[in-house]
């Protein structure tokens, strides 16, 4: 009985044994195609090889919609330049470069300074708001010839300009962040007989950190807009004053160029940002950050 049953589960177990899987059969190959990036690449090409082909088939004059071909040139002449040409890019993107680092940087701060004094004295808030308001109603370009006649064609006024712009992002979006935080984290600590500064740092902050992010990633793309602003009303310099030297001269490929530059600019002070936010909000999953952000 007993060899019966051994023969039996001899000839069952093979069966049942389950058949080994293929090397790297649980790999899951993705094309190369399928990255978002590589898509992105390509919509791009996609997008400027229609742009070249529309204004060559259509023959739109050059004046107008210059050919994708005449920016690539202009953009070459103008990097090809040395650092201290005052005809080149690099030159010009430096002083650019410096007023939207000086202006962000204040601007942001004295925002989320505020936001933060905000959002200890309730009394403050209900006392700033109507000014905040009607601040933040006033068209920054309306007030952007006084500010230069007040502070002259010099850096002064670009960055006076950009705080404008980025000061009111920031603190509003500190301020939401301030009053988003969860009552019972707060009535935990007050339980533990936290002050009120361990309540800001340890709750208040923390759930504040997602939409200061969100603010500081608007004011970045305020600040490019603000310097330019400013360099077309009156300046000796930056990538705004070379843009109307070259609209002067009816040359819309470097002006496009420009443009170009200034895109540049802006990517890599968001790409810095979402660099700083990934590593400061290391304890948030990146879809709940991402969506926070993108609200």
């Amino acid at each position: 009985m007993t060899t019966a049953m051994l023969a039996k589960t001899d000839s069952v177990a093979p069966s049942e044994a389950p058949a080994p899987s293929p090397a790297g059969a649980g790999r899951r190959r993705t094309h190369p195609l399928a990255s978002t990036r590589v898509q992105s690449i390509l919509l791009l090409a996609a997008l400027l090889g229609s742009w070249e082909a529309a204004v060559r088939l259509f023959k739109v004059p050059k004046h107008l919609v210059p050919p994708v071909s005449d920016i690539l040139v202009a953009l070459w002449r103008g990097l090809a330049t040395g650092p201290l040409a005052k005809d080149g890019f690099w030159y010009h993107g430096g002083v650019t470069v410096a007023e939207i680092l000086l202006g962000f940087v204040i601007g942001s701060g004295i925002g989320l300074a505020i936001g933060i004094v905000v959002s200890q004295m309730p009394k403050v808030e209900a006392l700033l708001e109507p000014y905040v308001a009607a601040l933040q109603s006033v068209p920054k370009v309306a007030v952007a010839p006084i500010i230069v006649v007040w502070l002259g064609f010099g850096i002064g006024s670009k960055v006076m300009i950009i705080c404008l712009l980025t000061f009111f992002p920031v603190l509003v979006t500190s301020i939401a962040g301030f009053k988003a935080v969860d009552p019972d984290r707060i009535d935990l600590l007050r339980s533990l007989s936290a002050t009120p500064w361990q309540i800001f740092r340890k709750a208040k902050f923390p759930s504040a950190l997602p939409y200061i992010f969100a603010g500081l990633n608007m004011a970045a793309a305020f600040s490019v807009v603000g310097a330019v602003v400013g360099e077309f009303v009156g300046a000796q310099a930056g990538l705004g004053v070379l843009i109307l030297q070259m609209e002067a001269q009816a040359d819309t490929g470097g002006s496009f160029a420009v443009c170009v530059v200034l895109s540049v600019i802006g990517i890599v002070l968001t790409g810095l940002l979402r660099s700083i936010q990934r590593r400061v909000l290391h304890w948030m999953p990146a879809d709940a950050s991402q969506r926070t952000v993108n609200v």
